[in-house]
């Protein structure tokens, strides 16, 4: 088999607070397949690095009174420990902020200004006078205007599920001061994405799935925006060359990171970062959130191509960890620390579990720690932990702890599962890893019936040579098992090689034989998790939730509801309002708050919307109901798709929001007025 060079990341964890849950979900995926192929024989560089710039950042570190450097070097450290808790091992694990990535953006910058990729020019926006700064979206509120509704984020509202420019804001104030914004002129650096258009439609789906092709293949309905790569000063990152008071947006650094993460994990084994990065044979694999696909498979393809790096062989896509339907956050009650899963149980739980759930499309993984805790106790210990430890503890009170030969009778058992190497490979290849688990604890499950069935505790007493085989036979089937899950619990595989006195394994390990071999004492490999464990976690949570809603009610401050603007009969005439029946209602994925209805309007095609009603309804609540329904809205753009009209609704919000429906007799298409 051909040696492969192959570099593998996770998305850089953002260097301004503690990671999450998400955060373990996608360096459990991308570990277990770097893993995976080093256990072939491949030269693998497993990298990642901490996203180190941006505004956040340097509000932060102003806030802590310390200087940017020493704020997210403190961070970077922090966040690597838990990973390093959980088991992720780097081949190299750095930061954004450093000088081998400040080279490898210039000569991109460099690459795009030669290939006639950037364009200057002057532009609205807002500026916080007190704090002397341009402010980015997530640090900007006011009204939105689309539906009206107050204290609205700088680019999307949470009522009505609009996006749009912070400058089409009303009321536009800062997020940290509360100062009303002002809008100034300012000159930024574009990159011209649309010049790569051509090729990034025709890379798109061959270097992701389907649905994330399907996805992505809306912004070609239209030419594809210029990107802003430049901030204005202050701003925490690296200088633009040539350019004053001009820095490189974060997001323009951050994916280049991957290539100067690897450039150091290169110097460290005296090899060239080219023959990973600009080598033809050579591999690139990205693994993300969905949240981030847009930058990851256009702008960063783009990037790369201009500038004569190779572009990712695959971007593999997950999707996000709910809970009972929604996203885990701190203020629904349903998160929880990091450190407080470490202080009670095995970090190799958690990347099991996963393991069972991942597969090659992004979908939504549901956490219930019902689910969690009867994966780990019937199907990780039950079934395989219970394998290694009936046999050694019976091998070494019977045996001395010394193998024989297998059991004939079992051959064919164990060749079968020798024989699921290389189908258990295309699982891993193809990011099919609830496909290995589910292969796996098949076999395991079949050796503790071998085992059963031959009652060994009662036949050692009349023929020990037997059962001393049946023995070695189910320690075969263990370490079998334990080989083919190392990528996803690489401590168990350590603990194993130390009890079989093995040397690390790899894929050419299966096909073994014990006879003859000495095994040390058995020492518990994992333990059953107990309910109490669970219940500090889930305190943990609840104090988490207690906290996060006392500092959101501290902050929240009574506004008094303004006095709607007074319209002519002239202006409201101009809504036309018809109703609409909601011939099927659905989910949209990635969105807290949205579902997409398709609405019958009384003519040949029907009408697709997305309305932010997810609180109050269910699909299945709204599908057959008549709704009125705004006709001639004009088309908007949405981040899942295009909303062609508005679904009125009343109420306060939340579980408090009541859809406007006619009486009966009213038909699809039937104008209200």
């Amino acid at each position: 088999m051909k040696k492969r060079n192959i570099v593998v990341t996770p998305a850089l964890p953002y260097v301004n607070s503690r990671l999450h849950i998400g955060h373990i979900l996608e360096h459990t995926q991308s570990h277990i397949w770097a893993s995976f192929q080093k256990m072939r024989g491949h030269n693998v560089k497993f990298v990642c690095a901490g996203d180190s710039h941006g505004t956040p950042i340097m509000l932060s570190a102003r806030a802590a009174g310390v200087p940017e450097k020493d704020y997210i070097g403190q961070i970077n450290k922090q966040q690597l420990q838990t990973l390093n808790d959980f088991g992720f091992e780097y081949d190299n694990y750095s930061s954004t902020d450093t000088e081998t990535n400040k080279k490898f953006v210039y000569e991109f910058y460099n690459k795009m200004k030669e290939s006639d990729a950037i364009e200057k020019r002057t532009i609205d926006q807002l500026y916080c006078e007190k704090e002397q700064m341009f402010l980015p979206d997530r640090f900007v509120k006011g009204t939105c205007p689309k539906c009206g509704a107050e204290d609205q984020n700088g680019d999307s509202c949470d009522n009505c599920g609009a996006t749009y420019s912070p400058m089409d804001l009303g009321n536009p104030r800062s997020v940290t001061s509360g100062e009303k914004l002002v809008v100034k002129k300012s000159e930024h650096i574009f990159f011209k994405l649309n010049n790569y258009r051509d090729f990034l439609k025709e890379w798109l789906p061959a270097h992701t799935s389907k649905e994330i092709a399907n996805k992505m293949k809306e912004w070609f309905n239209e030419d594809l925006r210029d990107w802003d790569i430049s901030r204005d000063k202050p701003y925490f990152g690296f200088e633009v060359p040539d350019e004053p008071g001009k820095y490189f947006y974060v997001w323009l650094d951050a994916p280049v990171g991957y290539i100067s993460s690897t450039a150091e994990a290169c110097a460290k084994t005296g090899e060239d970062v080219n023959d990973y990065w600009k080598n033809s044979d050579s591999e690139v694999y990205h693994f993300i959130g969905k949240d981030i696909i847009y930058f990851h498979t256009l702008f960063w393809p783009a990037m790369l191509k201009v500038s004569g790096f190779n572009t990712p062989n695959r971007v593999f896509v997950h999707g996000f960890v709910n809970t009972e339907g929604e996203k885990i956050s701190k203020s629904k009650g349903n998160s929880f620390t990091l450190k407080s899963y470490l202080d009670n149980l095995d970090s190799q739980y958690l990347r099991y579990y996963f393991a069972t759930k991942l597969s090659s499309k992004p979908n939504d993984i549901e956490f219930t720690f019902e689910d969690f805790m009867q994966r780990v106790n019937s199907d990780l210990v039950g079934k395989l932990i219970n394998l290694g430890s009936r046999g050694a503890q019976m091998l070494h009170k019977n045996f001395a702890g010394k193998c024989s030969e297998i059991d004939p009778n079992s051959s064919e058992l164990i060749n079968d599962f020798i024989k699921a190497s290389e189908e258990i490979a295309g699982f891993y290849e193809a990011t099919e890893f609830s496909k290995v688990t589910t292969l796996v604890r098949d076999f395991t499950d079949k050796s503790n019936q071998y085992f059963d069935s031959l009652e060994p505790w009662k036949l050692v007493k009349t023929d020990p040579e037997q059962v001393q085989k049946i023995l070695t036979t189910l320690l075969t089937l263990f370490k079998t098992a334990v080989i083919y899950l190392k990528p996803i619990l690489p401590q168990l595989a350590k603990d194993t090689e130390d009890l079989f006195n093995d040397t690390p394994y790899s894929w050419d390990s299966l096909g073994f034989s014990l006879a003859g071999k000495e095994i040390k004492p058995y020492k518990h490999l994992m333990k059953r998790i107990d309910k109490k464990q669970i219940e500090a976690i889930r305190n943990d949570a609840s104090n988490v939730t207690k906290s996060t809603k006392a500092k959101d009610s501290k902050a929240k401050k009574e506004k008094p509801s303004a006095t709607p603007k007074e319209i002519s009969i002239d202006d409201f005439i101009k809504v036309d309002l018809r109703v609409a029946e909601v011939v099927k209602a659905e989910h949209v994925e990635g969105a807290d708050k949205l579902l997409q209805l398709t609405l019958n309007v009384g003519e040949e095609k029907t009408r697709n919307v997305f309305a932010g009603i997810k609180s109050a309804y269910t699909p299945e609540d709204l599908t057959g109901k008549y709704v009125a329904f705004v006709y001639n809205l004009k088309p908007r753009k949405m981040k899942f798709g295009m909303s062609e009209g508005m679904v009125l609704a009343a109420g306060a919000g939340g579980k408090d929001l009541f859809v406007i429906s006619p009486d009966k007799g009213a038909k699809p298409g039937d104008k209200i007025k």
